[in-house]
């Protein structure tokens, strides 16, 4: 072969286990021409007719709805592209994936775990739980309340598996869970190679012994990863994306470890560990062993009305001032990137130092950092942050709970915001509505069923 060894390698290296667009591959046609003729390299059309049907075999695609269509002058007909993947690159009947043919074994040196801390009984438990499904190769449901350390707990399976020659996959739904989770990570892993991938990532594309991606991320991946932990199963966009859950698995092995980290598991979830057909662990109290912050509900009145007059219920603004006076940091969930708007304006007209973050804003790294650092005082948000995100001392409320989309989930976790902290472990949670919702009561008696369930299992102090 031309190039010997050195070129396989090479080759070899870069292709194992990614799933690629040839725009996204640097070697010559010339060289991939003949590592396909070798048979170590595959090359597949992106997407595919099958029974009468669109299917894109990058991301899963399979809704009809999510196909169009684009005239190629060298085909001389329409081509069939997939919408859903298309931000990575044009998916099409032209257009091949290419992937590598052959079996290669994982080779690092051994590590040891860097974190020098101590698990609760509750964390020691989830941590043998999952040691022994990464052992057996199964499935493990995780069930752990908002601030119990389930990154923490994680440490000890990751070391195993690492060590036997694993690699592990920690996926996530959301960008700022991956920047939240990187740092603690490589702290915990000082000498292992570590990446994080997500949207604008310098080590998109990588391949490492561990690595944190957002699902989107895992589309260009292949039967690579033997360990896959997926942290808040149940969050958007995850839990409402077909597609993202086809690159989780297809990503993973097929006889791999599969875990699930969440505190708010769907009802899926639960009645499959119910029946005995998932193996589950519950962990219902805090790493510091004290109760969750059980949420408050306060009626404010037509709260919509008054803000499209540039006002906000004095319950509201009263109970924000008062968190504030006290040097204590605010978040201020809200139901839309409409309201967050005129919700910051308002407190910012009152010479409050405020903010406002939602998905689409490209400055939202940097906000929640400065929130962090004490920079301002108030941060108002959408649900983008109700998850993964820990800032000392901070008090929550939400603002309008009725909102479709503060559901039983999105309100656990958005009260799990507060009381994270080991010194600071109390606070407030307050959910300021206009009518109260059966997602609100559910949310209610989840968090209390959980630490009454964690003072049973004499789990607090």
């Amino acid at each position: 072969m031309s190039g010997g060894a050195s070129e396989f390698s090479k080759v070899r290296d870069f292709f194992y286990g990614r799933h690629l667009l040839r725009s996204e591959i640097p070697f010559s046609d010339q060289c991939i021409k003949r590592f396909i003729e070798k048979e170590y390299i595959t090359a597949e059309p992106s997407v595919i007719r099958r029974k009468n049907r669109y299917v894109c075999r990058r991301c899963g695609q399979s809704d009809q709805a999510r196909f169009a269509v684009f005239w190629a002058p060298s085909a001389k007909r329409h081509i069939t592209y997939c919408r859903s993947c298309v931000v990575m690159g044009r998916a099409d009947e032209l257009t091949s994936l290419y992937s590598w043919n052959l079996a290669a074994e994982n080779s690092w040196e051994p590590i040891k775990l860097s974190w020098e801390g101590t698990l609760t009984d509750g964390q020691k438990q989830a941590a043998e739980a999952l040691i022994e499904a990464i052992k057996e190769k199964q499935e493990l449901l995780v069930w752990a309340v908002c601030g119990s350390g389930k990154t923490e707990m994680l440490f000890p399976g990751i070391e195993f598996a690492l060590n036997h020659g694993l690699r592990v996959c920690v996926a996530t739904p959301r960008t700022d869970v991956v920047l939240e989770l990187l740092p603690r990570l490589k702290k915990a892993f000082e000498k292992v190679e570590v990446s994080a991938l997500y949207g604008g990532s310098e080590d998109k594309g990588s391949l490492t012994p561990l690595m944190i991606s957002t699902a989107h991320q895992l589309m260009r991946y292949r039967d690579i990863f033997d360990v896959m932990i997926i942290d808040e199963v149940d969050a958007f966009p995850f839990s409402a994306d077909e597609t993202l859950r086809f690159a989780v698995d297809k990503a993973r092995k097929k006889n791999s470890a599969l875990v699930y980290v969440t505190a708010t598991p769907s009802d899926t979830l639960k009645k499959r560990a119910e029946a005995g057909l998932l193996k589950s662990v519950r962990i219902p109290a805090r790493y510091h062993r004290k109760p969750l912050p059980e949420p408050r509900f306060l009626w404010c009145g037509n709260w919509k009305k008054k803000l499209e007059k540039g006002k906000l219920p004095r319950s509201v603004t009263d109970w924000v001032r008062q968190k504030l006076q006290s040097r204590l940091p605010v978040f201020l969930f809200v139901p839309s990137v409409h309201i967050l708007r005129k919700t910051t304006d308002y407190f910012q007209k009152l010479n409050i130092r405020a903010e406002g973050v939602h998905a689409e804003d490209t400055c939202r790294k940097d906000k929640v950092k400065r929130f962090r650092e004490g920079r301002f005082d108030l941060l108002v948000t959408t649900t983008i942050l109700e998850r993964g995100v820990t800032v000392p001392k901070v008090q929550t409320c939400v603002l309008g709970a009725e909102a479709p989309i503060f559901t039983e989930s999105a309100l656990v976790q958005i009260a799990g915001r507060t009381g994270r902290h080991y010194k600071h472990f109390s606070g407030d949670v307050v959910m300021f509505h206009f009518g109260m919702t059966n997602g609100m009561k559910k949310a209610k008696k989840h968090i209390e069923y959980m630490n009454k369930l964690a003072q049973k299992n004499k789990l607090l102090d």
